[in-house]
């Protein structure tokens, strides 16, 4: 018999390559290529037996909606799209240690507490740890089955036996193993194969499939890329070691909103969900302080306030210190210097921190006016208006650009006892947004604002209004 071929695959990124090297062209990493043995060779054309018709239907052929699973955790479902798709495949990933595993056996306790039946699936622990996580956690009387297992022969045998299944959780993807390819787990062939499997049972057999995945030094889920384009809902569990808040993010959902967040509350009895994060978010705010500024943004349905604070201080450094959590260091970057460009704000000799309070993390370019906002206020020492919330997008030129769903974010503010907006003209012709009960002043030039803050040097510079300078 002919002995099977060997290909180098790299670890991290899924390149193939026909002999090893040391360092990956494809992703850059280093030491990460290693020799596998293909699950099978690929043939050199379609000859031999002819395949069977597939059947075409068409485009608007009814089918009744399959009910979502709802597990009772308001964030978890949220998230998920009012709740799981059965026969879909979901992927979550985050930093070790940030609750990735108490949230899915808190998620499977409560819907098997409503009658479905549920197991979970651990390659990392045994049904004892988990069981000790349980009743930590009050699930300890869950009807939710444990088994600790690696081998996707096995799990496919013993879930083809079960009957009526509603939610299979498998932590982690990583540590399973097809027995029939000749590499360690974890590697990407591995990886690929086991989740492969496990995907088409759950879609033949219409369950819902929960897979766990490890996260690189990066950020990015450890193994193929095409992980990700294989399952239908990929999941973020985000936050920092030091803040008891975490964020459940959907990067891409098949069957919900992307880019929508749960928040959650890591407390003694395991996650809760909060219902109203912005409060949460601002519950410590103190509202004389200079540099801090507080945006309203969107994260993908709901509304969003949040604290962004700024300090300014003289650098003893021949090239200043650039410091940001939770927001882009290139948007910073940008902002500085439009400042400079078109405001006259010089901020290059200064070491300048950026941060979003709460562990949160920003990506839509609304918070440009609230950051300049935060950076002008800590530059000057006088603090922003109290009262108001900033958002809008900034321009190299230094005007500031209309953003979406200005009635969503104006509401929440309003919601949350704010009297004051600074934002945007509305954009062409479009709708002027309803004011909510709030005093709305319009910036159309970054320069408007600078003055508007007080900036020293910015000619005739005028305090925030009262009433008569803005729009009730």
């Amino acid at each position: 018999m002919a002995r099977q071929p060997l290909r180098h695959v790299c670890q991290e990124c899924g390149a193939r390559y026909g002999k090893w090297s040391g360092r990956c062209d494809s992703c850059g990493a280093w030491n990460s290529i290693s020799e596998e043995v293909p699950a099978e060779t690929a043939p050199k054309g379609l000859g031999g037996r002819k395949g069977n018709r597939v059947a075409f239907r068409p485009l608007d052929a009814s089918e009744a909606e399959l009910p979502r699973l709802v597990t009772g955790l308001g964030e978890f479902d949220r998230v998920c799209g009012d709740g799981m798709v059965p026969g879909s495949a979901l992927l979550v990933g985050g930093d070790p240690g940030i609750g990735k595993s108490t949230l899915l056996l808190q998620a499977a306790g409560r819907l098997a507490g409503l009658g479905a039946q549920c197991i979970y699936v651990s390659g990392e622990e045994s049904t004892g740890q988990v069981s000790m996580r349980a009743r930590r956690l009050g699930l300890g009387d869950a009807p939710v089955r444990l088994a600790a297992a690696i081998s996707v022969r096995d799990l496919a045998t013993s879930l083809e036996a079960e009957s009526d299944l509603a939610l299979v959780v498998i932590d982690s993807i990583q540590t399973m193993y097809v027995d029939s390819i000749d590499s360690a787990p974890g590697t990407v062939t591995q990886v690929r194969a086991s989740a492969d499997a496990l995907i088409r049972l759950a879609k033949r057999r219409g369950f819902c499939l929960v897979l766990v995945g490890h996260v690189t030094k990066d950020g990015a889920i450890a193994g193929p890329r095409v992980l990700e384009h294989m399952v239908d809902a990929v999941l973020y569990f985000e936050g920092e070691r030091g803040h008891q808040f975490r964020i459940l993010r959907a990067i891409k959902n098949r069957f919900g909103p992307t880019d929508e967040i749960g928040v959650f509350e890591m407390t003694e009895a395991g996650l809760m969900g909060v219902e109203n994060p912005s409060a949460l978010f601002l519950a410590q705010r103190r509202g004389d302080v200079s540099g801090a500024a507080v945006f309203a943004g969107i994260e993908g349905t709901r509304p969003l306030l949040v604290e962004i604070q700024a300090l300014v201080a003289p650098s003893a450094l021949a090239t200043p210190r650039r410091a940001v959590v939770g927001w882009d260091s290139a948007r910073l970057a940008m902002v500085l210097a439009v400042l400079e460009a078109r405001c006259g704000v010089s901020l290059s000799g200064r070491d300048v921190y950026l941060n979003v309070a709460g562990g949160l993390r920003i990506g839509e370019p609304a918070a440009d006016l609230a950051v300049a906002a935060a950076l002008v206020s800590a530059a000057s020492d006088r603090p922003t208006p109290a009262e108001a919330v900033v958002f809008g997008e900034i321009g190299l030129a230094g005007e500031v650009r209309a953003v979406g769903q200005t009635d969503l974010r104006l509401r929440e503010a309003a919601k949350l006892g704010f009297g004051a907006a600074i934002l945007p003209p509305a954009a062409g012709r479009g709708k002027k947004p309803a004011a909510q009960g709030l005093r709305l002043t319009e910036i159309s030039h970054l320069g408007a604002l600078v003055e508007l803050l007080g900036w020293p040097d910015a000619p005739g510079a005028q305090r925030f209004p009262e009433s008569a300078e803005g729009r009730a």
